[in-house]
């Protein structure tokens, strides 16, 4: 491997291992073997896109690592449901929802 190869395939691992969300003890190993497998296949192939498909990739985790990020940061609320939604909405303009029937019968 050259050493471009090498900071491509380095590039590679570390994204993987930050976009996962388990301890690295409980991560599946056929995932990295996989990616190694199709890094060492890529760099032995004749193609001249494959080792720049392999930076296209890199940069393709990153965006999505940061588009996370700024979406937790700057819209708290995607990943609530409907419900808990617009409370969280009428509580921002100062306002609480009224106590439905169902919520009522259950406490």
């Amino acid at each position: 491997m050259a050493t471009a190869s090498t900071s491509t395939y380095r590039s590679i691992v570390r994204e993987i291992y930050k976009a996962s969300i388990q301890p690295r003890s409980s991560r599946n190993p056929i995932i990295s073997s996989n990616f190694r497998a199709i890094f060492e296949s890529a760099c032995k192939s004749k193609n001249p896109y494959a080792k720049n498909d392999l930076a296209n990739a890199v940069t393709f985790m990153q965006s999505q690592r940061t588009h996370k990020e700024l979406l937790d940061r700057y819209n708290p609320l995607h990943d609530l449901t409907v419900e808990e939604r617009i409370k969280a909405t009428a509580r921002r303009v100062g306002l609480d929802m009224p106590v439905s029937a169902s919520e009522s019968k259950d406490e």
